[in-house]
């Protein structure tokens, strides 16, 4: 649900005069409070190992819960895309980043609680200390290596993430 539906009263003054300023934003006509949704920053990895195979990683939660994604989460305040990206993969995975290449971008929509979220996921090609005993913990239910050349991208149930894949697969 796009927030100016989810949200009828402003959070400042419960005025139910909380109307649309635009496409990313609504104003309270009762106190002037200005609320703008924007996109929230979120981090994925490519994780290649030495075999030409991409680490993949199996969702345990909603949404999306049971597809395949690419290990990462978003960015928390305060905290730069890279180190949110060794954190995540240290949550997930208990894997340790040793290398890290910005690929690109890519807007993306998260539905989470009801509400639908912008995101804009920032991609990364990494390299970890160890591809061995990597263990799913967090909201990954598990995870393993498919060669990039075999990747279907309709199994990722994410759209950010199914177009990175498409890309990928493209590039390799």
């Amino acid at each position: 649900m796009h927030f100016s539906e989810l949200f009828k009263f402003c959070p400042v003054c419960g005025s139910a005069d909380f109307v649309q300023n635009n496409e990313k934003s609504k104003n309270c006509k009762a106190c002037g409070f200005v609320y703008y949704i924007n996109a929230s920053a979120a981090v994925a990895a490519f994780v290649v190992n030495d075999a030409g195979e991409l680490l993949i990683c199996k969702r345990a939660k909603e949404p999306a819960k049971g597809t395949y994604d690419l290990p990462g989460g978003f960015v928390d305040s305060n905290e730069s895309a890279e180190i949110a990206l060794k954190r995540e993969l240290l949550e997930e995975l208990n894997a340790e980043i040793i290398e890290m290449d910005y690929q690109f971008s890519l807007p993306n929509i998260y539905e989470y609680s009801g509400m639908t979220i912008p995101t804009l996921d920032l991609f990364f090609t990494c390299k970890l200390n160890s591809y061995d005993n990597l263990q799913p913990a967090d909201d990954v239910e598990d995870c393993f290596f498919v060669p990039v050349a075999e990747l279907n991208p309709a199994l990722f149930g994410l759209s950010s993430i199914k177009k990175a894949v498409e890309i990928l697969k493209k590039n390799k």
